[in-house]
């Protein structure tokens, strides 16, 4: 309250900053959510690790409004002995490197992408189902992490994600039994779960990864089809919403969301507090203490994790 005039006017009873309105109407509600958006993804998306920056900042801010679900797509079954993506020239794993890197620079979400030729990924079936049963047993959230953390295994840190070993060590760092529920995902739950999402995703008329779809209570609504800038989605929701204004969440602070992620890219940092790159290690600095995180860099690009 410092720097403001302070009054207590004897007529009014208010002792507080002047200019303070006497009668006022305020509405604590929530709105309800009556959106429903639909994230159709892979974890071996690359396009879907580019977007996460934009994601986050859309799902903190404006979550609120809309209740939000996360579907497999089924990006690769198997390689087969035909090409898998002739468009970008991808016919086998070791494609798919050149693909991920320029993706990875463009959007300044880095990928390293040597995983792919060393020791590739067979299938993402077996992270999608690992994924599903998380959502099943436990909640939303913790699956979501679980996604967020194979896609660091895969694309920073070249691990092959659709090893058992590698998702067990991901599970297991969630807090929960990585021996068990890998092995439910192959053993049961597992395909059946994926299969539902690759019915809805079909129902929906996805065929590319990343779609977010936002429908509202009379079924009609829109789709966004791979990565687009933040003002994109926020526009496409006042639309789905017919409203000319939307009221957003306040940005949460770098401590709590660096608490919740326990590791995030300097993209994602511009993203969410709206920085330029050369902005961002003294932006690090003033809301951290030096005991609160540590910096680290890979692939040119600069990235901060919890100690």
């Amino acid at each position: 309250m410092k720097n403001h005039p302070m009054v207590c006017d004897l007529e009014t009873g208010v002792c507080g900053v002047a200019g303070e309105e006497e009668l006022g109407i305020i509405d604590f509600n929530q709105p309800k959510k009556s959106i429903e958006v639909y994230y159709v993804t892979d974890p071996i998306c690359s396009h879907c690790w580019a977007l996460e920056p934009v994601l986050r900042r859309f799902i903190e801010q404006y979550g609120h409004y809309f209740n939000f679900h996360t579907i497999m797509g089924g990006l690769l079954e198997k390689w087969g002995d035909g090409p898998v993506d002739p468009a970008n020239g991808i016919s086998g794993p070791a494609d798919v490197v050149g693909h991920w890197r320029e993706v990875g620079e463009n959007y300044r979400m880095p990928i390293d992408g040597t995983v792919m030729m060393n020791n590739p990924v067979q299938s993402s079936y077996p992270p999608s189902r690992v994924f599903k049963v998380i959502q099943k047993n436990q909640h939303d959230a913790i699956a979501f992490e679980y996604l967020r953390r194979a896609r660091e295994a895969l694309f920073v840190f070249n691990q092959n994600i659709a090893d058992t070993s590698v998702m067990i060590d991901i599970v297991n760092r969630l807090g929960l039994d990585g021996a068990a529920i890998v092995n439910e995902s192959e053993q049961t739950n597992g395909q059946p779960l994926l299969n539902e999402d690759f019915d809805l995703a079909r129902n929906l008329g996805v065929r590319g990864f990343p779609t977010i779809i936002m429908m509202n209570e009379d079924n009609k609504g829109l789709k966004i089809v791979g990565g687009r800038p933040f003002v994109n989605y926020v526009e496409g929701l006042k639309q789905v919403l017919n409203l000319e204004e939307l009221q957003p969440k306040q940005q949460p602070s770098l401590l709590s969301l660096l608490k919740k992620e326990k590791l995030l890219f300097s993209k994602e940092i511009e993203v969410m507090y709206d920085l330029e790159k050369s902005e961002v290690i003294s932006y690090v600095k003033k809301e951290l203490s030096s005991e609160q995180y540590e910096m680290k860099e890979i692939l040119g690009e600069c990235y901060i994790t919890t100690k």
